[in-house]
């Protein structure tokens, strides 16, 4: 694809009208279940407090100075901290002493109480385990008994998951780039919606691990090509706040699964409910087209050109035409060697020193800032985790940090950005270091402010990544580095052995990385109010002044006029800069040899028509009554000599 400003087709089909309001709400009902699927499986690996079964019926149980007729009731009130053993008494006048993972019989059942010097057997849980139902009367781990020794069954749920995330970002961001980004989208709908209903019909361990980690996998793709997609298909006037509030409803789908485990108490309606909110999305995902920026890098111009003039439409807007509005060579697209067509590939982000540099500093700042999420999202509910009202809150506190964050990136630029909010979520870290350990509710305020403050950066620099990179690649630069951001997940339950070493060695590891990727963040282009590149060239040019190419340059005589006419009146009196060999190119082209601007704009005479188009042979009448003004001083001249 030739270097061409694909934002002016905006400027004339709009930047958000009805037609991207429409696909724009299709994407955020899409990304709000995403949300749903991503967390809920949290929420279903959770192991609640059991006790060994005894043999028999209970009939009176006892737990320090607690007593209560069933072994459940005595359950709800036992925290994971309480490492004691239950007395119960059975039916048959049999006293048992249970732990979560075993149990013994006395022999003696005069009395019930802790204090015994009797004779004990051991016995294993041959008869199951009893669990508390007062948070969940069924789930995963009681229905699989996913406890004691099958307990890193349970453990193993959660890196199954982020490994299906890691996966799921790097694949379908890859096909996105390759086959298109509605074929992605395509592909991780039918696949949420598929394994969304396959989840509720599991009947064991593996099935259940399989589910879900296709639909996972399908959920993480999904979101990262629909942030690009939505990126490319709304005009720039609107495009940060519009991809920014795709995280808004991300958020929204978690505050969901915390009311929807709040509310019901069996893991398979639960399951039930989550899907039916997000089947609705598969009746009218076919309605998205393929974006004109991906359309015109493949070089398939007549597709691209009736997508806008569907866009057009629905937006009561006028037109145009592309090969004269972008200058386009039209034979390139049916002149394509097998040798020529382009190959995708994850090589492409260091294809050289620059390129690679940004590529890695990138990856840097996505490494910290999903390291900070979970790290301080994991402290701030600590020992709340089985309290969803809790987690509902801490949810809806993202959303008025995306909308302070899309207030703050219209006056502020990229980097700038990047590099203050780093820094104070490394300053609040310190802070949260520094704290006494008995101010609690200080230190989970400070944990907070650092989880808000990563999550707008989260939301802001899926926006940052896919405004450095080109078409060609943009998709698999933002599902790569997502990849990459998410390495550090796995990182998040060694932490605990980290902090044997030093008790706050994991929050300095992450104020002194949110510092060192701040400070790198400045040598990344600023992209702020300039347009989205198209290719490698316009990528390492990189001019943030380039106001050409935004259309923002200052006005001069010959956009004055509004009319090809006067621009060709204009060239016949030596006047315009334009080439004289453009009125030979009827399609508005330039020559190949004619130079463009940055912005791939043609030459000045398409400026002044608005689209592009070649400068009509007639003058009007008031260019003719000035020729005939000239001609006429000219024969006064002559005849006064």
């Amino acid at each position: 694809m030739e270097s061409c400003n694909v934002e002016l087709i905006f400027d004339h089909i709009g930047h958000f009208g009805r037609f991207q309001i429409v696909l724009y709400l299709i994407c955020a009902y899409q990304s709000l279940s995403c949300g749903i699927h991503y967390l809920s499986s949290v929420f279903l690996s959770i192991i609640p407090e059991h006790a060994c079964k005894p043999p028999g019926m209970v009939r009176k149980a006892v737990f320090h100075n607690v007593s209560a007729w069933r072994l459940e009731d005595i359950l709800a009130l036992r925290s994971p901290e309480h490492k004691d053993h239950i007395m119960v008494e059975l039916q048959d006048g049999e006293i048992w002493e249970l732990t979560r993972c075993s149990r013994t019989w006395r022999e003696n059942v005069s009395r019930l109480g802790y204090e015994y010097s009797g004779y004990k057997h051991d016995s294993p849980c041959s008869d199951g385990y009893v669990y508390d139902q007062s948070k969940w009367r069924s789930s995963v781990v009681r229905n699989f008994n996913l406890v004691c020794d099958q307990k890193w069954y349970a453990r193993m749920i959660q890196p199954l998951i982020i490994f299906g995330v890691m996966l799921g970002s790097i694949t379908f961001s890859y096909l996105s780039d390759r086959f298109g980004r509605r074929m992605a989208l395509w592909c991780t709908s039918i696949g949420v919606f598929f394994f969304g209903i396959a989840s509720l019909f599991i009947f064991d361990y593996l099935s259940f691990m399989i589910t879900r980690f296709f639909l996972v996998m399908a959920s993480s793709g999904y979101f990262v090509v629909v942030f690009v997609y939505v990126m490319e298909i709304i005009g720039k006037k609107s495009r940060t706040w519009a991809s920014i509030h795709l995280n808004t409803f991300f958020a929204i789908g978690a505050m969901l699964v915390a009311l929807a485990s709040y509310l019901l108490k069996t893991w398979w309606l639960y399951q039930i409910i989550l899907c039916i909110v997000t089947t609705p999305f598969i009746l009218c995902c076919w309605m998205l087209p393929e974006t004109p920026f991906w359309l015109l890098s493949e070089g398939r111009y007549k597709e691209a050109q009736g997508t806008v003039d569907t866009m057009a439409v629905w937006n009561k807007s006028s037109s145009c035409d592309l090969v004269e509005l972008l200058s386009l060579d039209v034979t390139r697209s049916h002149n394509k060697s097998p040798h020529s067509i382009r190959k995708h590939r994850l090589a492409d982000l260091f294809q050289n020193l620059d390129v690679a540099k940004m590529t890695l500093i990138v990856w840097l700042d996505w490494f910290t800032a999903n390291l900070g999420y979970y790290m301080f999202g994991k402290e701030a509910i600590r020992r709340k985790e089985h309290d969803p009202l809790y987690l509902l809150l801490v949810g809806a506190m993202e959303i008025p940090a995306y909308i302070c964050l899309c207030i703050w990136l219209k006056r502020v630029g990229r980097r700038k950005t990047m590099l203050l909010f780093l820094l104070v979520s490394s300053l609040t870290c310190m802070l949260h270091v520094a704290m006494p350990s008995d101010y609690k509710t200080a230190k989970r305020m400070a944990a907070l402010v650092v989880k808000s403050v990563i999550s707008s950066v989260f939301a802001f620099i899926y926006l940052y990544t896919a405004e450095l990179y080109p078409t060609t690649v943009r998709c698999l630069a933002v599902g790569s580095s997502n990849m990459v951001s998410h390495v550090s997940s796995i990182f998040i339950p060694f932490t605990s052995h980290f902090s044997k070493v030093w008790i706050f060695l994991p929050q300095i590891l992450f104020g002194i990385l949110a510092i060192l990727s701040g400070l790198l963040s400045l040598k990344l282009p600023e992209t702020q109010n300039t347009a989205m590149k198209s290719t490698w060239e316009t990528t390492e040019e990189q001019v943030p002044e380039n106001k050409d190419s935004l259309g923002e340059g200052p006005p001069d005589i010959f956009e004055r006029w509004d009319s090809g006419r006067a621009l060709s009146f204009a060239e016949r009196w030596g006047l315009s800069r334009a080439s004289p060999d453009a009125e030979k190119w009827g399609s508005g082209r330039v020559p190949p040899e004619t130079e463009r601007g940055a912005s791939g704009r043609a030459s000045l005479e398409d400026e002044g028509g608005g689209s592009g188009r070649a400068p009509p042979e007639k003058n009007t009448e008031m260019e003719n009554e000035i020729e005939d003004m000239e001609v006429s001083n000219l024969g006064d001249s002559d005849g006064d000599k």
